[in-house]
């Protein structure tokens, strides 16, 4: 089989690898599509969490071509998505080889089969998609009326979204790309600010359009300073969800400001638990999820489609390698 391999920091190539064969309680999967996500950028640098060699891609779509002992025969030939947290506490595009290759193993209890003609580039989005479901179980919306999004990424637009589909009438959405923002308005922002542009002055640009009251804030970007930017124009009794990537960075506000303003502080942390009801959501948000499909490539322009995801200026929310 072909695979892009993660063969040193910084490294990607273009191998052909044994293909693997699935033991008891597994399937493989043979890959139809796979999508390039930040993480994978992040790993693919070099981190802490993978050593080199490697196979990226946890972000995935494909069908099942084998099974092994104990897995129920009706799954052969599932077209399906899975979800990537393995016995042994690994994932599926991280301690496992991934979707980065034509064909890999995961455990035949995580798998989800989809609907005949689903779109195998929308279903990447399965994966995030999850994480955005369980984020709004932790956020625990109910009846709101408004929510501020700030993150313009794939996660911040599913978010939005979630909301609008829950209920939520006026999501205002904060980011620093305006092809992003532009997008975020046609999916059903009531409003939208660039916060990167804003500079200084984002905290203030946010606080003139937060509608009143606004008891929900999501903070899905990753930046450190937009977590502090949104920790300021949260008002009295909200509550913050905190879902991005922050890396090493440490908080830095003052602790009387979430005591006297009664803010609630929620973290959530990938998908447990989500997967399931993100499956069943996805076919009626068919239409956005492919709208979110920006690029799509064959997976041997797999370098092509890193340069993209890097640039800010290519009108990129979501690359896709299709095999």
């Amino acid at each position: 089989m072909k695979a892009i391999v993660n063969t040193a920091p910084g490294q990607l190539e273009w191998q052909e690898l044994p293909l693997p064969e699935p033991g008891p309680g597994q399937v493989r999967i043979r890959t139809a599509a796979c999508a390039i996500c930040a993480t994978d950028l992040e790993m693919i640098k070099g981190w802490s969490r993978t050593t080199c060699p490697a196979i990226p891609g946890h972000e995935w779509s494909g069908r099942v071509d084998a099974i092994g002992a104990g897995v129920e025969a009706s799954l052969q030939g599932a077209y399906c998505v899975a979800e990537n947290v393995g016995d042994d506490g690994g994932e599926v595009g991280f301690e496992h080889p991934g979707g980065y290759a034509e064909c890999f193993l995961t455990e035949a209890r995580n798998v989800h089969p989809l609907p005949t003609g689903f779109p195998p580039a929308a279903a990447t989005l399965i994966e995030p998609l999850a994480v955005a479901v369980r984020a709004l179980r932790r956020l625990r919306v109910q009846s709101e009326s408004a929510a501020l999004v700030s993150g313009d990424g794939p996660i911040g637009l599913l978010l939005l979204l979630l909301l609008r589909q829950a209920g939520v009438e006026t999501v205002v959405v904060a980011g620093g790309r305006e092809t992003r923002l532009r997008l975020a308005r046609e999916l059903g922002a009531a409003a939208t600010v660039n916060s990167l542009a804003a500079g200084d002055g984002a905290a203030a640009a946010i606080s003139r359009i937060l509608p009143t009251p606004c008891p929900l804030i999501l903070e899905a970007s990753g930046s450190p300073y937009a977590l502090e930017t949104v920790l300021n124009v949260a008002p009295r009794g909200a509550r913050l969800l905190v879902l991005g990537d922050y890396g090493h960075s440490h908080a830095a506000f003052p602790w009387n400001h979430l005591l006297h303003r009664e803010l609630e502080l929620i973290g959530s942390n990938a998908s447990a638990g989500a997967w399931p009801d993100a499956v069943r959501l996805a076919p009626g948000l068919q239409e956005h999820l492919n709208r979110l499909v920006t690029h799509r490539l064959p997976a041997a322009r797999f370098a092509e489609g890193m340069a993209l995801l890097q640039r800010r200026d290519a009108g990129v929310v979501k690359v896709v390698l299709e095999w």
